[in-house]
């Protein structure tokens, strides 16, 4: 399902990713769940200027969990990222702390779950 939000000068940007999906990053090649988003980049100045890349941050950006990271977490830009098939689940230890699932390639939030960000 594709949502288009409004960024804080009126433009709209489509966002392609819902909690639960699980994505691949285009840059980095690890692949991670969505357990929140933003409709922009909500991160300091010092922390998006320390990164190696500065993607635009008018745009969605995603707090994942990274499979096989050993309990990374990361946020990221919408247009680093693209959708991931996987037939198995992926592995982090906090999966349970956000999903109750997983189903057909994706995860099953908490009922309670908004996507607002916890981490």
């Amino acid at each position: 399902m594709l949502i288009s939000l409004s960024d804080s000068e009126g433009m709209t940007v489509p966002r392609f990713y819902e909690l639960g999906d699980v994505v691949f990053h285009r840059i980095y090649n690890y692949c991670g769940v969505v357990i929140a988003m933003d409709r922009f980049c909500q991160a300091g100045d010092s922390w998006y200027y320390a990164n190696k890349t500065q993607p635009p941050k008018n745009q969605p950006w995603y707090h994942l969990l990274v499979h096989q990271s050993g309990g990374l977490s990361t946020y990221v830009a919408q247009s680093n990222l693209e959708a991931y098939l996987v037939e198995k689940p992926i592995e982090h230890p906090r999966l349970g702390v956000y999903f109750q699932a997983f189903k057909d390639g994706r995860y099953v939030p908490h009922p309670a779950d908004s996507g607002s960000c916890s981490i």
